[in-house]
């Protein structure tokens, strides 16, 4: 992760800040990783005072969430005591609940999976049903670290959907979800505190926390569906009622075929009905053409690629993707310099970022737009 911070991310000196300060001391100790940091390295990171740093790290040993981690030379005076943080001291869980499967991951403080699990789901059966496959794969994980605490759960869906107040929308496909509160009903069922979002927002998350390059970019899913994740000026790009990176239903062919959105012709139903017939190379360039149209539209620096669908031949969708890129690029458009990869793992990803909704506040990186 980048541990580096803007002006308006400093530490602020005041008691009723104490959480946030906590916070950006534990932000800076995770990117630090087990090579540690020092407390002055920390009151310069963080823009805190060396005193309200020792106070911070004094509590964080005492609840376990750092340690020492050995002693660093000093340019003059006596070695100065380095600091880690205590990757198994708490763990967060996250859920990729797709049309027809459920992945679920444990993950410890530093965002690393300890377990995972994956079995059928299907999202069409009644809302009861899918949360107890739900709870039930938060109790198994749970159960690995019997004696740690579970900070929370994280829930990734496909929208759309409502990320503040946790409640669904007509996901595509399944209309019986909406205004389903499934945030509450599931915390009600775990007795975790639980965050719902929608699943390319999920893994725009965990790449964004992850990314050492920074940037904008835009997280492609193709799996059972097609949606897009927007990371615009470092924060991920919701819209003021999550409606943001609804990408598959865009549409390029007015007479093409139909969508399960009710719509013709959107780029999800393209791409699919290529898959289905065997058609990858078309598949990728209809992917292509969506994406070089978010290029020219949001002037970002990179295109990355995830979900099963794009897993089963990575390189040819990154070739076709970037194809037409570079053929709108090439004619004056946008698009020059632009990279297009992969985040490997199918959608194993999506469930990795919805344990980061849990774990991105506890160091102070909730970075939203609204």
């Amino acid at each position: 992760m980048n541990g580096s911070r803007t002006r308006t991310q400093a530490g602020v000196n005041l008691p009723a800040l104490r959480h946030h300060n906590a916070a950006l001391v534990l932000d800076m100790l995770r990117a630090a990783g087990a090579e540690g940091i020092s407390r002055l390295e920390l009151a310069e990171g963080t823009g805190l005072t060396p005193q309200a740093v020792s106070k911070i790290t004094a509590r964080l040993r005492e609840d376990g969430l750092a340690v020492g981690a050995g002693l660093r030379p000093s340019t003059g005076g006596k070695p100065r005591t380095v600091l880690r943080l205590v990757p198994d001291a708490q763990f967060a869980v996250g859920l990729h609940l797709d049309r027809d499967g459920l992945t679920a991951v444990l993950v410890d403080l530093a965002g690393r999976p300890v377990a995972v699990t994956t079995a059928p789901l299907d999202l069409g059966a009644p809302a009861e049903r899918v949360l107890a496959d739900a709870a039930d794969a938060v109790r198994d994980l749970s159960a690995a670290e019997p004696h740690k605490p579970v900070l929370g759960v994280g829930v990734a869906v496909p929208g759309p959907l409502d990320h503040r107040d946790g409640v669904l929308h007509r996901v595509t496909g399944f209309p019986q979800w909406d205004g389903y509160p499934l945030r509450a009903a599931l915390a009600e069922r775990t007795g975790l505190p639980v965050v719902l979002d929608k699943d390319t927002n999920a893994a725009a998350l965990a790449l964004a926390l992850g990314s050492a390059g920074g940037g904008d970019f835009a997280y492609l899913h193709l799996g059972t569906g097609l949606g897009a994740g927007l990371v615009l000026g470092g924060e991920v790009h919701r819209g003021a009622r999550t409606g943001a990176g609804e990408f598959g239903h865009q549409t390029l062919q007015l007479d093409g075929p139909l969508c399960g959105c009710g719509g013709r012709g959107c780029i999800e139903a393209l791409c699919l009905a290529a898959e289905a017939r065997g058609d990858r190379g078309e598949a990728a360039r209809v992917l292509g053409m969506g994406a070089a149209n978010l290029v020219g539209l949001l002037d970002i620096d990179r295109v990355v690629l995830g979900g099963r669908t794009v897993a089963a031949d990575e390189d040819a969708y990154v070739r076709g993707v970037r194809a037409v890129i570079e053929e709108r690029a090439a004619r004056g458009g946008a698009g020059a310099g632009v990279t297009v990869t992969v985040a490997g793992g199918g959608d194993r990803p999506v469930a990795e970022g919805a344990a980061q909704l849990v774990l991105a506040p506890v160091f102070g990186r909730v970075g939203e737009r609204g």
